[in-house]
């Protein structure tokens, strides 16, 4: 009999805890959660051979036909390549071959090469990149140790990448509102990735994110912008995957991540020295906020999928605020993001400090899909 919880699907493994650039808003280096100071620079191989015994272990459970390994960090390319290639080795012959590993790898790009590149080809790995925007907008919070531009490096890498289309899974960027953001789709969609992924800045109801104006949805309006500008330029092929979500989850259908919409999430990380974390971006909250005490050499991911800081992962609507349940759109929004909703008073049943722009984005793309025959792109595919 299958159990009754939903499965971890992605496992995202931070591969190497440090990194050779300095973002303001890194939710591991520069947040209330210091944890990484404590942590290995590198994921060894006992905990790589530990975690693939586990993820096979669970994918027999579960009867998993696909799962996603995620290789994060940090940088994860200070692993080196000698070391990464063992890492990769390991899952690889851990899994059973029945169930498909789809490897992927996020990287600022600022150290990616030839050889690299040679070796995701080998293991088949897809690489998404963080560039925030023009090198202006981009700098204004991802500059290196020393305070320099990592534009020119990251965009270099990015170009090296466009040579092997096949591996290039995208690129990332977090929304600043100081950033023109018709400039900023622009200029990434002129880099042809398959898909931009826009992230909002981290941010809790006791320190909400930067506004000018606080009365005004000013990231709903930013991301509307970047909606208008993706329709107005069907010539660009990739997708949006938070507009994407947003039109898929209109029409009833789940969508491709974990910042919106009721589906219980499926990713899981496994830090380098083995500990299991449910959303590490809840560093961003607190101390200690994303740890389970759990790790893959005494425990399953059973024990996570039921401890009680993730059972409310399983519960839905009933998980969130009184408000949220009570929203037309709660089931697009889904309440927003879980470290968005978090206050010291309430923990974790508040609407989300992005609430009314999630509402202005959303009414927003629906209002235009009533007008417009949905056809400049096609949606990402639902998540299984």
């Amino acid at each position: 009999m299958t159990p009754p919880h939903t499965p971890f699907r992605t496992f995202i493994l931070k591969v190497a805890n440090r990194c050779n650039i300095d973002c303001d808003y890194c939710y591991v280096f520069n947040s209330k959660d210091q944890a990484w100071r404590n942590l290995p620079a590198r994921m060894s191989l006992d905990v790589a051979r530990a975690a693939a015994l586990r993820i096979a272990e669970h994918a027999t459970t579960y009867d998993l036909r696909a799962i996603h390994v995620v290789l994060h960090g940090g940088e994860p390319l200070l692993a080196g390549p000698r070391h990464l290639s063992d890492l990769l080795r390991t899952f690889q012959d851990g899994i059973p071959p029945d169930t498909t590993i789809r490897f992927e790898l996020q990287t600022n790009g600022t150290l990616l090469s030839e050889a690299w590149l040679d070796l995701f080809e080998q293991y088949a790995v897809t690489v998404g990149v963080s560039l925030d925007g023009p090198p202006d907008a981009n700098d204004r919070h991802r500059l290196t140790h020393t305070s320099r531009s990592s534009a020119a490096s990251a965009v270099r890498g990015i170009q090296l990448l466009r040579s092997r289309p096949h591996l290039f899974a995208g690129l990332l960027a977090v929304v600043d509102l100081a950033n023109d953001p018709v400039e900023v789709h622009n200029y990434l969609a002129s880099f042809e990735p398959p898909v931009i992924d826009f992230g909002l800045p981290h941010g809790t109801h006791d320190t909400p994110p930067h506004r000018n104006d606080p009365a005004a949805p000013e990231y709903g309006l930013w991301m509307s912008r970047v909606y208008d500008a993706w329709l107005a330029q069907p010539q660009y092929s990739h997708s949006i995957r938070m507009l994407e979500d947003i039109v898929a989850l209109t029409s009833g259908v789940r969508g491709a991540v974990e910042t919106l919409g009721l589906a219980p999430p499926a990713s899981i990380v496994i830090e380098s020295d083995g500990t299991i974390e449910g959303v590490d971006t809840l560093r961003s909250v607190e101390t200690g906020a994303s740890w389970l005490g759990l790790d893959v050499f005494d425990e399953s991911f059973d024990a996570a999928i039921h401890h009680p800081k993730l059972l409310h992962r399983q519960h839905g609507k009933a998980a969130l605020a009184e408000q949220c349940q009570a929203c037309p759109l709660v089931e697009v929004c889904g309440g927003g993001y879980l470290p968005h909703r978090y206050s010291t008073a309430r923990g974790y049943q508040n609407p989300s400090v992005y609430c009314a722009d999630l509402e202005y984005l959303i009414r927003h793309v629906q209002t235009s899909l009533q007008q417009h025959d949905w056809n400049p792109h096609t949606p990402a595919p639902a998540a299984p």
